[in-house]
């Protein structure tokens, strides 16, 4: 049972303006300033997004909290520390990124954690820029400072923060600060002190109104906040001889909990009976069974004091070997326990508890970790009442840690064994910044973990815990961190979004700073403070703030650009500076402020509005930017057409909305400088003019055409773009991008085809032929204006007009080319193969007499013209593959094909017939081919699908000819005997030696077919050619034989015969 205090007798306790209180705070406060109470509530307000409260199944509370409450965690903040502006609160600010300090701990050259620190941090500035404000609590720090020196109060061990920050020190004085720092309490005394020796952990309940000091040497002491009266003495509530670890109130104003140094944990409850105040101690945890060196209960804010979980009152332990949680109520329960695992015995355990949102419900995270690795587990309660701990996801770190703290559900803040804090994103894991934070001389509770004060009876696992462990040196509250040096306070919180912004303008980093608005604006930043509102009110206002920017941006370019230099000094100048501001104008969807004040302000420089306009090409060229004000555009065209870059003129121009320049001027540019598209978009766009585009270009193309002179490289790029275009009127498509509007299109068409048809031409001389337009495009290229005609002709549907103009135009071009003689077989057949595909559609309505097709044919087969002899062959087999045979009697072609020597045509209509042994002597014939025979004999006696009376008929064609075959080549010869007719060996023997007789009386000459001989000059290599055949078809004859097989003596006889029948014309 602990000691108790009477209230009739607590006038003895010290009051808080008695004796050493009442001297302390005397003396401080008439050398400070008194400093205005501060409301935080919107400036530091954490919203990422605005979230319906319906999206989520909260537990049914009396007073229902909102889920921003939760997830943003800024409730708690209305009696903040800190201002937007700490020049208001006397407190000095320090920036994070400008410290020279090495860190206090980096020296340790045994920390494992140096080798693991060498690993390359990511620059997380230019991302996320200053997260977090470091701030030096001027006052408070002060008055430690001059509590030490003047009262011998000691140094600063612990300290606690609610809406009154405790600082204990050395000498077992609680020092009470209120929020404008002013020193309010001081409670206990130095005798005091020197009896139960340092304050060694405090705890300020939720409501404010108590204190509890745990001390060195084991007691424990509880005070009224309000008015300073000292309300237990609790000097055996654990073993003696152990210090107090962790003091913590729970949300039960008659419950706390303590961990000494023993490693055991005791329950604390507080009673009142007849006026007396007692405390009765229970152990939950024997540091016989594994000593605990931290605790953590769960804590909710008053809003979420029904939530289903709270009635359990949770415990977190973490021992030196494993983490329970237990309930405290109804009755003592170990709701999970969780080992560690291997791990670094230096390393300090660390536990935190914060409400999360979660699969659609609010329910408690605990975050613990010892080392390197972060685990979070979820805690909810079932349907019947039991509770469940889920394993979320790990945080892998490369530092080991000795502090854990939540900023807010989103945001953790983690202080490495080296005193650096890394500020992370939970949801992403992502580190959002590092800050060195060496110059706060971070106090540790080593000595107390030691337990130096009562002999130090401690377990050496304990003690090495102790090196680091800094649990009483941190505490969090309202989205704010406080730190406790050996002679200062530090607070850390998030800076608002503005703020964020502003620090890096500060440091000209002028970019990053837009970047970061600009992630602000579309709800991508992390850690985001103070924006409030739905997503177009947040918008807003980013994007005012924005504007600002970009005015500063532009105004400190034109003020910084050197009055002098080279002019590419001054261009790389506004390259740093224009393109950005013109980019974010855009995003922003503020043209008006781009084309006005912001090109006003360039223009006053040549230099900065050349990098402006020439800023704009890429957007207009991606059709991000439409609808350019008259003078940007005109300037901008200028500025190009100045620098001679002509081709960029064009692609500008095609992407601009040209109506509010002067068109004939345009056009007047374009056509000198040969701007051939930009021509045609400005005729179509600016006066929905389609033909005077093609007149002009037809000029050009059409006088060489007509001489039937050679057209110059520039006039072949005109007669391309000339048929691209006319074929993209024709197919509704605008030229060279986009689309005609769909109003505009059957006029478009129609116009092109009138002005295709035309007899002739509006300036027409006297020996101009008659469809001048149709006839220049198919001298220019028929096979090209042919596939634009049929590709129109393919939207052709029950449309009369169009069907119309589709026969119209067959019969000028049958007229032309067939009345002709300038056009070429080739050009010819073009036209035939095209009228042969639009005639074999199912729903053709072309009309075509037949009789054009025979005098196509006879031109084509023309026994009397040698010349062009492969090409008017291709040209007829085209059109024949078009479907053009229905236009022809088949025995008359094939007559015609013969006559003509073309022998593709006749395998191709025998191949029609099924004659496939007529076909070998189209290929036996035709001297271009006649070595494909081989490949032809042996596919059609090889590959599955033929009859066997065809391949009977080709076998029997193949005997025939033998002696044609080895005389074209002996080698393929004997291969193909060796291999189809190895059954009539003899019968090929006897063939080839009745020829050999017949040769030995006729005069030597040479086979016209024949490789092996040059007539009367006979080649020398020819009996070297022959020795190697018959070493090619001895191995030809071998590759047939099967195993045990007789060779007969005929394969012999082949294998002689036929170089010897080789020889004989040589």
């Amino acid at each position: 049972m602990a000691s108790e205090v009477d209230p009739e007798s607590e006038e003895a306790a010290p009051s808080p303006r008695g004796g050493l209180g009442e001297g302390l705070a005397q003396a401080l406060e008439a050398s400070l300033p008194r400093l205005s109470c501060i409301d935080l509530d919107k400036d530091l307000e954490f919203r990422n997004e605005l979230i319906d409260d319906k999206e989520f199944d909260i537990p049914q509370v009396d007073t229902p909290p909102t889920l921003e409450s939760i997830l943003n965690e800024t409730d708690d903040e209305d009696e903040s520390f800190v201002l937007e502006d700490p020049t208001l609160l006397n407190i000095d600010t320090f920036d994070t990124h400008s410290y020279d300090t090495s860190s206090v701990a980096s020296s340790d050259s045994g920390d494992r954690t140096n080798l693991k620190r060498k690993k390359k941090l990511l620059d997380s500035f230019s991302l996320h820029g200053s997260v977090m404000r470091h701030s030096l609590l001027k006052g408070i720090s002060a008055q430690i400072v001059s509590a030490a020196d003047k009262v011998d109060a000691g140094l600063p061990t612990a300290i606690a923060v609610s809406s009154l920050i405790a600082v204990g020190t050395s000498h077992g004085l609680a020092l009470i600060f209120d929020q404008n720092q002013a020193l309010r309490l001081c409670l206990g005394s130095t005798s005091v002190g020197g009896q139960y020796g340092a304050i060694s952990a405090l705890s300020i309940n939720h409501d404010c109104s108590r204190l509890l000091c745990g001390f060195a040497k084991g007691q424990m002491t509880m005070w009224d906040l309000a008015s300073g009266k000292l309300l237990r003495s609790i000097t055996d509530a654990h073993p003696p001889g152990t210090a107090i670890l962790h003091i913590k109130f729970t949300d039960d104003p008659t419950l706390a909990i303590c961990n000494d140094s023993g490693g055991s944990v005791f329950e604390l409850t507080f009673k009142r009976v007849m006026g007396v105040r007692t405390c009765e101690s229970r152990c939950l945890f024997s540091g016989s069974k594994g000593e605990v060196c931290c605790i953590e209960p769960l804590h909710s804010k008053a809003e979420l004091k029904d939530h289903p979980i709270t009635q359990f009152s949770l415990l977190a332990m973490a021992s030196l070997t494993k983490i329970l949680v237990i309930g405290l109520k109804p009755s003592l329960k170990v709701w999970m326990t969780f080992p560690y695992g291997r791990m670094d015995p230096s390393s300090v355990p660390l536990l935190a508890w914060h409400f999360v949102a979660a699969n659609n419900y609010v329910n408690p995270t605990l975050a613990f970790c010892r080392g390197d690795v972060v685990h979070f587990l979820l805690v909810k309660r079932d349907e019947s009442g039991a509770i469940h701990v889920t394993k979320q996801k790990h945080l892998h770190l490369y530092y080991d840690l000795i502090n854990f703290t939540w900023i807010n559900s989103r945001t953790i803040v983690l202080l490495d064994s080296v005193e650096k804090l890394h500020v992370i994103d939970r949801l992403t894991q992502e580190e959002l910044e590092t800050v060195e934070i060496s110059e706060v001389q971070l106090v540790y509770n080593s000595s107390h973990f030691k337990s130096l004060a009562t002999g130090g009876n401690v377990s050496q696992a304990l003690a090495l815990v102790g090196e680091k462990a800094c649990y009483q040196s941190i505490s969090s509250y309202g989205g704010q961190i406080f730190y406790l040096g050996t002679k200062s306070v530090y607070v850390m919180t998030l800076r608002s979004w503005r703020e964020r912004v502003d620090h890096l303008l500060k440091q000209e980093c002028l970019t990053e700073a837009l970047a970061l608005a600009w992630s602000f604006h579309e709800g991508k930043a992390k850690a985001v403070v103070g924006l409030s509102g739905d997503a177009s009110k947040r918008k807003a206002v980013v994007a005012d703030r924005m504007v600002e920017i970009l005015f500063h941006c532009t105004d400190r370019a034109l003020k910084k650009c050197p009055d002098q230099g080279k002019i590419q000094v001054m261009e790389q100048h506004f390259q740093d500076t224009v393109p950005v501001v013109v980019d974010y104008c855009l995003r922003l969807q503020r043209r008006d402020l781009l084309f006005s004040q912001m090109y006003d302000k360039f223009s006053e420089n040549s230099v900065a509005k050349g990098v402006f306009l020439e800023c704009l090409e890429p957007y207009i060229l991606s059709d991000q930017l439409v609808g350019v004000t008259a003078q940007v555009m005109k300037d901008l065209l200028i500025h190009f057409q100045d620098k001679k870059l002509m081709e960029n003129v064009e692609a500008l121009i095609v992407h601009m909305d040209i109506t509010s320049l002067d068109i004939q001027q345009v056009v007047l540019m374009c056509w000198e400088n040969r701007l051939y598209d930009a021509m045609i978009y400005v005729y179509n766009k600016g006066m929905n003019e389609f033909i005077s585009p093609m007149e002009k270009l037809f000029k050009v193309i059409a006088p060489p055409l007509s001489a039937g002179k050679s057209l110059t490289d520039e006039q072949v790029i005109m007669g391309n773009k000339l048929l691209v275009y006319i074929s993209c009127c024709l197919a509704g498509r605008a030229y060279p991008l986009g689309d005609i509007p769909e109003d505009l299109v059957p006029l478009v068409k129609n116009q092109v085809f009138e002005f295709l048809i035309r007899l002739h031409s509006a300036e027409a001389s006297s020996e101009e032929e008659i469809y001048p337009y149709i006839c220049t495009l198919l001298h220019f290229d028929t096979r090209e204006f042919l596939n634009v005609l049929a590709l129109t002709f393919e939207d052709f549907k029950n449309d009369k007009q169009a069907l119309e103009y589709q026969q119209r135009i067959v019969d000028i071009l049958l007229k032309v080319m067939v009345e002709n003689s300038d056009f070429t077989p080739s050009q010819v057949g073009c036209l035939f193969t095209f009228l042969a595909r639009q005639l074999a559609k199912p729903d053709n309505t072309l009309f075509v007499n037949r009789t054009l097709f025979d005098q196509v044919l006879e031109f084509l087969c023309s026994p009397d013209d040698d010349s062009r002899h492969s090409e008017r062959q291709q040209v007829l087999l085209e059109l024949l593959q078009a479907g053009g045979i229905v236009q022809f009697e088949e025995s008359r072609l094939i007559r015609m094909a013969e006559r003509a020597e073309f022998f593709q045509i006749c395998e191709f209509m025998y191949e029609r017939e099924h004659q496939y042994d007529k076909i070998i002597d189209c290929y036996l014939r035709d001297p271009l081919r006649e070595e494909e025979v081989f490949n032809y004999i042996h596919n059609i006696l090889s590959i599955p699908g033929h009859s066997p009376e065809e391949k009977k008929s080709v076998w029997q064609k193949a005997m025939q000819h033998i002696e044609d075959l080895v005389s074209l080549n002996p080698c393929k010869a004997a291969e193909l005997v060796a291999t189809h007719f190895s059954g009539q060996v003899e019968a090929v023997i006897q063939k080839l030696q009745e020829s050999l007789v017949l040769s030995s009386c006729k005069p030597r000459f040479c086979s016209p077919r024949s490789h092996y001989c040059l007539g009367s000059h006979c080649c020398p290599e020819s009996s070297c050619c022959s020795r190697s055949c018959m070493i090619h078809m001895e191995k030809s004859v071998m590759q047939v034989r099967r195993p045990g097989d007789v060779f007969p003596m005929s394969h012999v006889l082949l294998l002689t015969i036929i170089p010897s029948f080789i020889l004989s014309w040589v």
